[in-house]
């Protein structure tokens, strides 16, 4: 294994991953080797694999951008290091870069996108951006489990912090699942009220028993009966009828329209979920309410160690919401995934030490 790295590469569109074996990768300045503790599955990685969005790297290519790990080569000082590869690269020297725009550098890499990724043993990346971590962090969760830091948590994070949510605001959060339950849990602890809507009671359930203010399940709802249902709960939480941050975490063209029909005076649509298909909506809506829609990528490198401090503080909880796989699964997992067969995000651990 000294020599040895494994990866399991995408080859075409909606196949299996091929396991692969091949030798440790020359490191250029700059770069380090990681030994992967784990890698995240994302629903960007279902967009590559399954619905047809192409990656940068032609393929072959190995998947997943959200990882842990501990850096075994590279400059003696960063050696044995515990890190977080944060999702997007930026290069820290362009114009969006120096105006604080970093997470849509148009020089960034994206690890499983632009290079290979963390469904593997091993990585070579840039050290730039790493996002290291303390040791009383590590005292509280595995490695592993952290990866999940480097997008389903600083995403969300990112994004409230666009939304300018202030505390006493009402955040609703539409779509509690891998990402969606840490946009609740954030937008809970910097201060806000907290719809949470899914039409899973599984998803609801947890939201609840870790915090969350409200939850509603909006299956057999049309927009209509959601948005006077959301209002009597705001009535009930003691929040303005106005300035509501709206959070689309499903990923879906029907959450997105629900989120654009819960626009309200003064309101902030986020969208954060991806998807392919296109939503039907009014535009002079953000007109006649004067609400504003914004979107977001990735986060950039520099609010990584505001989610560590989160959790180092216990203010932000990881185990309950995450379940882990040998990465020797991954084909079972995706397809699982692709299925909505999971309550929880997966983690996938290397098989090999």
């Amino acid at each position: 294994m000294e020599n040895t790295m494994y990866s399991w590469k995408m080859t075409a569109l909606n196949t299996d991953f091929e396991l692969i074996e091949s030798a440790f990768p020359a490191l250029n300045e700059g770069e380090v080797l990681i030994k992967i503790a784990g890698c995240g599955v994302c629903h960007t990685d279902l967009s590559f694999w399954h619905y047809g969005v192409k990656t940068k790297h032609e393929l072959p290519l190995t998947l997943g951008h959200e990882i842990s790990g501990k850096i075994i080569s590279g400059p003696v000082q960063l050696i044995n290091k515990k890190v977080i590869i944060p999702a997007v690269l930026p290069c820290g020297d362009c114009e969006l870069c120096n105006s604080g725009r970093g997470n849509i550098c148009q020089n960034q890499l994206m690890p499983g996108n632009d290079f290979d990724g963390g469904f593997a043993s091993h990585i070579k990346v840039p050290h730039k951006n790493l996002c290291y971590v303390p040791d009383s962090v590590l005292e509280k969760y595995k490695l592993a489990e952290l990866s999940v830091v480097a997008d389903a948590i600083t995403t969300p994070y990112q994004v409230i912090k666009k939304s300018e949510l202030q505390e006493g605001d009402f955040a609703i959060v539409i779509g509690v699942g891998g990402v969606g339950i840490y946009g609740a849990l954030l937008a809970k602890i910097l201060g806000a009220k907290v719809l949470a809507l899914d039409i899973s009671d599984a998803k609801l359930d947890l939201a609840k028993e870790h915090g969350v203010d409200a939850a509603l399940n909006v299956r057999d709802l049309d927009p209509r009966e959601v948005k006077q249902k959301v209002k009597e709960i705001a009535k009930d939480l003691g929040v303005s009828r106005y300035g509501w941050k709206i959070f689309e975490m499903s990923g879906t063209a029907q959450g997105q329209e629900l989120g654009y029909n819960l626009l309200t005076f003064a309101s902030t649509m986020s969208i954060v979920g991806f998807t392919m298909d296109k939503p039907n909506v009014r535009l002079s809506n953000l007109m006649a309410f004067d609400a504003k829609l914004i979107g977001t990528w990735g986060c950039k490198p520099e609010f990584y160690n505001d989610v560590l401090d989160f959790i180092d503080q216990g203010k932000l909880e990881i185990k309950p919401f995450i379940v882990t796989f040998p990465m020797s699964k991954i084909n079972e997992v995706f397809k699982n995934t692709l299925e909505n067969k999971y309550t929880k995000r997966s983690v996938l651990v290397p098989d090999f030490d």
